[in-house]
């Protein structure tokens, strides 16, 4: 990803006071457990036991990040706040070896102060990174990489490497990196990044012909089937896959998962108006939480202009002060809350970075604000949605980047 200086900041009017997180609380106090207010029922937490904890009391918010060594005991605390983590690529490799240990080892560690903190471990489906232990194995099978027509394999980004899908040693190979992981107690699934380079037609199509693409992306589907076969039904596969590019938006897709991460939502691409795209990207999450799938939403509180191949990748940027992030919350957090239902999840954030400072630790008054549920599915009359909740309600303007969330 190519960060760029131009950045988009959404200008929305919310007073609100930022606080920094109170790791002296318990974790009973900071995250109340329970379904007093539209929690999960007995039954249903018996068909989903392996669904993050979900409750409507408050906004329920998703965690992403990496760090390249340990987390401190502090960060470890609060990381115990989420009920859904995932742990991305390089996490701990430099500290303990490999990615595989470094996840282990904060998994573990968030596990002990809340053992029903779901954690997922970040594989991507495509794209080769280093740091994992596993890749010692990869160098042993013939044509694991794709190749263009000069025999060059750095075809990402002209510096890493694709996987070829369509080999089933390759695929074999993959599969396993999933299973062994997640056969720990403390990981309780997968993160599949990559689906969309995977699936989009055009990626990589240039470089290794049109067919060869097709193969790949025949291979993709055997690889997917083959996972959750691997890591049986009880561990989380959730997938970078809901996106508005695609023609059903992501959701022809989702029958391989439990749920689907949410970025580029405000990243328009091809012939798509901004309104168009984010429209169809809020009806897309709407159908596929209705169907029990679980959403983890994330958005910058700045956006750059996205500078990626075929705008697959969202760039990042950082606010630069606390106002203007107090300011950018309004706008996602209102795009989340008209589409959430039961296992959605929020995170607003700068990056997915926590080598340097504590930024990623920024935590919004909203946050504990009592949310109560939804009293029905949002209205919308064009590009303006309303949706009330028992103890807020909620107006998003589409056409004028605007969100307000009315507390009472």
């Amino acid at each position: 990803m190519k960060p760029t200086s131009k950045t988009l900041l959404v200008n929305v009017a919310i007073i609100v006071t930022l606080v920094v997180f109170n790791t002296g609380a318990t974790f009973a106090q900071e995250q109340p457990k329970g379904s007093a207010i539209g929690g999960t029922t007995r039954e249903e937490a018996e068909s989903n036991a392996n669904f993050p904890e979900f409750s409507w009391e408050r906004i329920s918010l998703y965690m992403h990040i990496r760090k390249e060594k340990a987390y401190t005991d502090k960060e470890i605390a609060f990381l115990a706040r989420f009920p859904l983590i995932t742990f991305e690529k390089a996490n701990g490799h430099e500290q303990f070896g490999s990615v595989e240990r470094g996840t282990l080892m904060a998994a573990r560690a968030v596990k002990k102060v809340n053992p029903d903190a779901k954690i997922l471990y970040y594989r991507n489906v495509i794209v080769h990174y280093g740091g994992y232990d596993a890749n010692q194995k990869l160098a042993q099978i013939p044509g694991a990489l794709l190749q263009d027509e000069k025999g060059n394999t750095k075809l990402v980004r002209n510096r890493a490497g694709a996987y070829d899908l369509s080999n089933p040693d390759l695929r074999d190979w993959w599969v396993e990196t999933c299973r062994s992981v997640t056969s720990d107690p403390a990981v309780d699934g997968i993160f599949l990044d990559g689906t969309v380079k995977a699936l989009e037609p055009g990626y990589l199509a240039g470089q290794i012909g049109r067919e060869k693409k097709r193969q790949t992306m025949d291979g993709y589907h055997l690889m997917m089937k083959q996972t959750r076969e691997a890591i049986g039904p009880d561990k989380l596969m959730i997938a970078n896959v809901i996106r508005a590019r695609f023609p059903d938006a992501g959701l022809e897709y989702m029958h391989h998962f439990d749920g689907s991460y949410l970025e580029g939502v405000f990243h328009n691409v091809g012939t798509a108006s901004y309104e168009e795209y984010v429209v169809k990207g809020i009806d897309a999450m709407q159908k596929a939480a209705r169907q029990g799938k679980v959403i983890a939403f994330t958005a910058g509180l700045a956006l750059p202009e996205n500078t990626s191949t075929m705008g697959i990748d969202e760039d990042h940027a950082k606010v630069k002060s606390d106002e203007q992030a107090r300011a950018a919350l309004a706008y996602p957090l209102a795009v989340f809350l008209i589409a959430a239902e039961k296992y959605s999840y929020f995170r607003v954030h700068e990056g997915y970075s926590a080598n340097d400072g504590d930024r990623w630790t920024r935590w919004f008054p909203e946050y504990d604000k009592p949310l109560g549920p939804p009293s029905g599915p949002a209205v919308r009359k064009g590009l303006v949605y309303r949706r009330t909740f028992q103890h807020a309600d909620v107006y998003l303007d589409i056409g004028r980047r605007q969100g307000k969330i009315t507390w009472k």
